[in-house]
């Protein structure tokens, strides 16, 4: 995994709070914005904007925001332009980060994560300081997987399959997202979550409490942070 978990990430957006609701939508909507802005706003035809409405739909996204939310992006809707920034950090203990933002200011962006990472004790690195410890991959994640369904998997493209409790993780190259994804609804299996993301290649871990507690409450201001859509983490 990427570091944080994922299973653990889709089950709170799941269940999350009204007061936080507002937020959540804020950053489900550009990536929906941005999606449709990129390959049009048919999501049988463009894929990444298949996908963010259906991470949309599993956070119980009002279906009328994602109508607006793709409307913005291909242009029948005046709205502000929402670009996409990479902001790579260093933390303690070796750990490393890579942030993505969808931001319609990119002078306000900058200055709150260069806030969150002085609260925290994060640095921020140099382009391409951080990247080169992680593969981008597609992951999907699954709640059943039997030895023939794996077996078909990779014949489908799975390059590993990793078991964590009760749930399973697929990982592809980003490429052959989609491949997988159809064969598991071939299935009728249905995917708690599929994306491409950074992966890192090595994972880093800490026995100090202290420096886990900094990490947590850095990668929890992260994800409340409105422009922060999404991010990678090396810790374990």
């Amino acid at each position: 995994m990427s570091g944080h978990s994922k299973w653990a990430k889709v089950h709170r957006q799941k269940g999350v709070t009204d007061a936080k609701k507002g937020n959540l939508f804020t950053k489900l909507g550009n990536t929906i914005t941005v999606a449709a802005k990129l390959g049009g706003g048919d999501p049988e035809m463009n894929f990444k904007l298949k996908l963010a409405i259906e991470k949309a739909k599993i956070s119980n996204m009002p279906k009328e925001n994602i109508e607006r939310a793709i409307k913005r992006g291909t242009g029948e809707l005046e709205g502000q332009i929402i670009e996409e920034i990479t902001y790579e950090a260093h933390g303690p203990s070796g750990t490393t980060f890579i942030i993505e933002c969808l931001s319609d200011n990119r002078n306000r962006t900058t200055n709150n994560l260069k806030h969150l990472f002085s609260e925290h004790g994060i640095n921020l690195g140099a382009p391409n300081s951080v990247i080169w410890q992680y593969e981008n991959k597609g992951v999907i994640g699954v709640k059943t997987m039997d030895d023939a369904l794996e077996l078909e998997l990779i014949d489908s493209g799975a390059t590993d399959i990793e078991k964590d409790n009760d749930s399973f993780t697929i990982y592809s190259k980003p490429q052959d997202l989609e491949k997988i994804k159809k064969f598991l609804e071939s299935k009728k299996i249905t995917a708690e979550f599929a994306e491409t993301e950074y992966v890192a290649k090595n994972k880093v871990a800490t026995d100090d409490p202290k420096i886990q507690e900094k990490i947590n409450g850095f990668m929890e201001a992260l994800e409340d942070c409105e422009d922060v859509n999404n991010y990678y983490t090396n810790y374990a």
